[in-house]
């Protein structure tokens, strides 16, 4: 992971107020989400906000391709306060794998403020994202913080 100074940290903490608003669970993170263009943030998510078991991740994918009739535009940034799952224990599709769906093409940065920790599976995110050409950055300074809420209701 490439680490980066200041400039994204105001994105982190949009998706950690994001992640603030999840309904604490005992076998679920609560994350936070945003996808943004050009500075601009375009969706939000966060855990468990649409129906049937949504990551924080899908629900901001959902909502923007229901505002895009569809389809993504390109030169996105996705800021999540915890790297996107590899797999999902509930059936869902991973995270990680919702956004190599779109590729680089779509995605130029997704920036992370904590790797998952091994709770409940061995996340291998931040490594098929790279394999896949995805710049992965880790916005330093919020980790604590990430995971503070990411573990509330445990």
């Amino acid at each position: 992971m490439t680490t980066i100074d200041s400039v994204h940290v105001d994105f982190m903490r949009l998706a950690l107020e994001e992640a603030k608003k999840c309904e604490p669970t005992p076998t679920a993170f609560c994350v936070g989400c945003l996808i943004v263009q050009n500075g601009r943030v375009l969706s939000t998510g966060y855990s468990r906000e649409l129906p049937g078991n949504t990551h924080a991740e899908q629900c901001a994918l959902e909502k923007l391709l229901s505002a895009w009739a569809g389809s993504l535009p390109k030169g996105l940034d996705l800021y999540t306060t915890m790297e996107p799952c590899s797999e999902r224990l509930s059936g869902n599709k991973p995270c990680t794998d919702r956004i190599l769906d779109y590729g680089k093409e779509v995605f130029n940065s997704v920036y992370l403020g904590v790797k998952e920790p091994s709770d409940f599976v061995e996340c291998k995110g931040v490594r098929k994202l790279k394999d896949a050409g995805i710049q992965v950055v880790h916005v330093q300074g919020l980790e604590e913080e990430c995971l503070e809420v990411a573990r509330k209701g445990h």
